[in-house]
């Protein structure tokens, strides 16, 4: 007697079976299959440096989600070469190209974009950074973002700097707003206007200076600065810019009381190695991590293995957790079924995490309204946290140096 009948199988119920199994829908056979994960990054273009940073997170996750009991992701990469257009044409592809969800995008403008592209195809999209509040006002069912809008980070910034002036015993009287024209920095510079006089903060603004990203030359900007006379620049750059930025204060030799930065630049690891002890002193008011969570010091060391010159920071470490939120989704969903997925992503409610705040979660319009944000400063090219308190490894120095006593 065979087998298949002393079981009670018969030859027919045998073709049965394996037929089931080879027409079965692909989502189904592949619940055991690494999650396909479109990637979306500026690697190119304006945005390159940072673009590419963000890429480091993601080189360093599939350990570490290995090490927590999660399934290592499968990644497929597209360049938005920093453009808008080229960033809804790339996401499209991906998804055509079979990822089952998307991530990135750094910049506001193109994550606006590939959010449409996302909500339109019914693919869940996770947003690493990106601040513009409209992003998560549209009612998108399939959008999530792990990262604060530009409100958010305004409040915290504002907060944090009270804090550290409080500290210092000493606060400006006055500072100017400097800001890239760019989707990012208008919405902050929008913001200040509806967040800052819920703080009653110590300091007036003399003048708003709005600036292209890409420019090349900020010497009548940093001239006009300079020219009213605040004690202090509260700004929003991004790398390059910084870069320029700091290079004519030195030529014009204007060392205001302290840089309040509120976005990126001012704490790239290109920015310190390229300015050196120039580098030094500027607080940075951005989303972090909490450098005494135990998944905080596992990204460092990761980060520190890989690229013994890099310092952890905020593009790896919401790259990292926006990867973590989907290995950990497609875990508890046991498919890669995109409504499946996103409801997953909806319930997601990770305590051990590595961004400061109490972990990550996301209310009904998709957006994770935990998160808090922290003050760093740049200390001999590396990066120090000095608010909020609970959360730090150190105290601000402030005023900073006069860059021309720096040797």
């Amino acid at each position: 007697m065979s087998l298949s009948f002393r079981f009670g199988l018969s030859r027919r119920h045998l073709l049965a079976s394996a037929a089931a199994t080879v027409f079965a829908p692909a989502i189904v056979r592949a619940q055991g299959a690494a999650l396909k994960v479109g990637v979306l990054l500026p690697r190119s273009g304006a945005q390159a440096g940072i673009g590419q940073d963000c890429f480091r997170g993601v080189e360093v996750t599939n350990p570490i989600l290995k090490d927590l009991g999660l399934g290592e992701l499968q990644f497929l990469n597209a360049d938005t070469e920093t453009n808008v257009e080229v960033a809804r044409s790339r996401a499209e592809k991906l998804i055509a190209d079979g990822a089952q969800l998307l991530m990135g995008a750094f910049d506001s403008g193109q994550s606006s974009a590939i959010a449409q592209v996302a909500e339109q195809k019914g693919i869940p999209y996770v947003i690493n950074i990106a601040a513009a509040p409209d992003i998560t006002e549209q009612g998108y069912k399939f959008v999530f973002r792990n990262f604060p809008t530009a409100g958010m980070i305004l409040g915290d910034a504002f907060a944090n700097q009270k804090e550290i002036f409080a500290e210092a015993g000493s606060a400006p009287k006055s500072v100017v707003f400097m800001h890239v024209n760019d989707t990012f920095g208008t919405a902050m510079q929008k913001g200040i206007g509806a967040v800052m006089p819920k703080f009653n903060m110590p300091y007036e603004i003399k003048e708003t200076i709005a600036y292209d990203p890409t420019a090349r030359d900020l010497s009548v900007e940093i001239a006009k600065a300079k020219a009213t006379g605040a004690e202090a620049l509260l700004v929003v750059s991004r790398l390059n810019d910084a870069i320029l930025l700091t290079r004519e204060m030195v030529k014009q030799r204007w060392t205001p009381m302290g840089v309040l930065s509120m976005g990126p630049g001012w704490y790239e690891d290109q920015y310190l190695k390229t300015l050196g002890k120039l580098g030094d002193g500027p607080l940075s008011f951005v989303p972090w991590y909490d450098p005494n969570k135990k998944l905080s010091k596992a990204l460092e060391a990761a980060v520190a293995k890989k690229y013994p010159e890099i310092n952890l920071n905020t593009n790896h470490i919401y790259t990292f957790e926006a990867l973590l939120i989907a290995a950990d989704a497609y875990k508890r969903a046991g498919s890669a079924d995109p409504k499946a997925l996103a409801d997953a992503i909806r319930a997601t409610d990770i305590k051990d995490n590595v961004s400061t705040g109490p972990g990550i979660s996301f209310n009904a319009k998709g957006q994770n309204d935990k998160l808090k944000n922290a003050g760093i400063q740049n200390r001999g090219g590396k990066l120090v946290t000095v608010a909020p308190k609970g959360a730090t490894n150190a105290k601000a120095e402030f005023p900073m140096t006069p860059y021309d006593k720096r040797g």
